[in-house]
């Protein structure tokens, strides 16, 4: 290791960068890990802005990296703000990974500082095919097209580009794929081995999701959502969106009585049972949509970790639920 890694290493170590929290899924926490727990003190150090980052990025290197999360487990990415002492953190990582298409609302300003002062950065949806939702809160939103040739960036022709990437395994596998040569250049650790074991069980895991949600009824198969996040696990395992109570890919978007109205009327058109909810949503909402249309309100953590902090354990979770829920809605 050379002396500026060393320092930056020591710096780190000195910094108490906000962990990830291991909560169960759609709840919050106090935090209690935060780094691979086999890593060695010396190892590279990657800070992760989001827990389900950290996590991606946790299987993907093993214990070839410290992995270190800005945001507490269970905050809201959207509305998120860092501390001094987060911002710090960040700037001391040999590597720092984003999600990017401005899901890190209150961080653009810290990871711009952190980039400006030599600290590389990977951005997680420079590598997924990208999703683009034409009008979000609408019913059916989401544009089958997506440009390829500008993965990462947000093609304004097409629609507002989706960042809740991590819905879907196929795309986390797509960021693993991406990683090693990432770390690489940043830290000079290989990690290739580590990333092609985790790559393997994102595709045992996926098969593991599609076969819960071939067993949903096809005119089951519909998601009224709380914001814009489940798109991509809808595209994956054929699910239709057919619209969201706050009408925005971030959940800081504001819910009209003429959009609720609009979104009650698609519904029962559809036929729709289920509406998924992420922690947060007032009550108040939840409770005018069940009393309008019958509908059963179910709670999901889309931003949180479970509580052994693993990602195939999220998405484990969060697939059961909601093709369980489905599947038992009365299809």
């Amino acid at each position: 290791m050379g002396m500026r890694n060393a320092l930056k290493v020591a710096a780190a170590m000195a910094v108490v960068v906000a962990p990830v929290t291991l909560a169960a899924c759609g709840g919050g926490g106090d935090g209690t890990a935060a780094t691979t727990p086999t890593a060695a003190a010396d190892a590279p150090l990657i800070v992760a802005t989001t827990p389900v980052l950290g996590a991606i990025v946790r299987q993907a290197v093993g214990d070839r990296a410290r992995v270190e999360v800005v945001m507490p487990n269970g905050s809201d990415p959207h509305e998120w703000r860092p501390s001094a002492r987060d911002v710090a953190g960040m700037e001391q990582a040999d590597l720092l990974v984003e999600n990017g298409l401005g899901l890190e609302e209150g961080l653009q300003e810290a990871i711009a500082r952190a980039r400006e002062g030599g600290t590389p950065v990977f951005t997680a949806t420079d590598h997924v095919d990208v999703r683009m939702v034409k009008d979000a809160g609408t019913a059916k939103g989401a544009e089958d097209d997506h440009d390829h040739d500008h993965a990462g960036e947000e093609a304004h022709d097409h629609g507002a580009a989706d960042p809740h990437f991590w819905t879907d395994p196929a795309q986390a596998r797509r960021v693993t794929a991406a990683l090693p040569a990432a770390v690489r250049r940043a830290t000079g650790a290989d990690v290739r081995a580590q990333a092609a074991a985790a790559r393997q069980d994102l595709v045992a895991l996926d098969a593991s999701a599609r076969k819960a949600f071939a067993a949903v009824p096809a005119d089951a198969r519909r998601l009224v959502t709380g914001h814009e996040s489940l798109g991509y696990l809808a595209d994956r395992y054929g699910l239709d969106v057919v619209g969201a109570v706050t009408p925005s890919l971030s959940s800081e978007g504001q819910v009209s009585a003429a959009h609720l109205k609009d979104l009650e009327d698609a519904m029962r058109e559809a036929g729709v049972r289920v509406v998924f909810t992420e922690t947060g949503l007032p009550n108040a909402v939840a409770d005018a949509i069940v009393a309008e249309t019958g509908a059963t309100v179910v709670e999901v953590g889309t931003e949180a970790m479970p509580e052994d902090g693993s990602y195939s354990t999220y998405i484990r979770d969060l697939t059961g639920r909601i093709s369980s829920a489905l599947a038992n809605s009365g299809g």
